[in-house]
């Protein structure tokens, strides 16, 4: 198959379609440290369950700490969108940390050639694209896009290097797919909350606590396997302490879906 490059003329943006890189599949950069992995994943989990309105915030911090990233961040469309400001930086990390809430056209954007191909893409940013927007950031000379999607809402979680030419490799398209995940749940936990606050019924609490358990269970499973593998295989003492520690969060966090779900049932009792 042949890699689908799209160069936008002029604009700065290089966009490549990673299913169909070959040169990407080659690349083997480096072994990521498990510990520093189930670190992460124990500061989401616990994030989740304690401080849900802060999940979007750690998971761009996890995405630089798990993937070696030098920035990171999660866009999705506006809801009141114009073709000047389509798409909004909800959570940022790193060094492009302080553009957070930032906004960004419908062209050029590498978001959305993404979301157009619904499939996991590998960018690059040089300062052509800066000139046109009016601003001055890091080049970006590595990165990989995934697209999410929520019934409406949809957008991207991306992690850059910004002087490295091939910073990223298999392991880390894999990490921040779980990651993308995360997002899409945790997008979805915010424009409940919104509903919930509109409506504010028992009803509306009812459904949003059902969708929300739902939304878990793929990301929560995710986070599962890849502790049950550290925790039997041979990652080290370290790397299995933490392991069954972790999993100890993470059977917090299914019992929380478990409520959840047994909460529609309740809150639509007659009183």
């Amino acid at each position: 198959m042949s890699t689908v490059v799209s160069t936008l003329t002029d604009t700065g943006l290089e966009v490549i379609n990673l299913r169909s890189d070959p040169a990407f599949a080659e690349r083997q950069l480096h072994v990521r440290d498990v510990a520093t992995q189930l670190e992460g994943m124990q500061r989401l989990a616990r994030a989740f369950v304690e401080r849900p309105e802060t999940v979007l915030q750690e998971l761009v911090n996890a995405a630089v700490a798990l993937c070696g990233a030098d920035s990171a961040g999660i866009s999705m469309e506006q809801e009141q969108k114009t073709d000047e400001h389509f798409y909004q930086w909800v959570a940022t990390a790193g060094q492009y940390s302080g553009f957070l809430n930032a906004t960004l056209p419908r062209y050029p954007s590498a978001c959305g050639v993404c979301l157009e191909r619904g499939q996991p893409q590998l960018f690059r940013v040089s300062q052509r694209f800066f000139e046109l927007m009016g601003t001055e950031a890091p080049t970006v000379t590595d990165g990989i896009l995934i697209p999410w999607q929520v019934e409406e809402m949809r957008g991207t979680i991306w992690i850059m290097a910004h002087g490295r030419t091939e910073a990223f490799d298999g392991n880390d398209l894999r990490m921040i797919e779980v990651l993308a995940d995360f997002a899409a749940m945790g997008v979805r936990q915010l424009g409940q909350q919104k509903l919930l606050m509109r409506q504010a019924t028992a009803a509306a609490a009812a459904a949003m606590a059902n969708e929300l358990a739902h939304s878990i269970n793929n990301p929560l499973q995710s986070l599962t396997n890849v502790v049950y593998l550290a925790a039997e295989g041979g990652s080290g003492g370290d790397a299995q302490a933490l392991a069954k520690e972790l999993s100890g969060d993470l059977q917090r966090l299914s019992v929380l879906v478990s409520k959840l779900l047994a909460l529609p049932a309740a809150a639509l009792q007659p009183k």
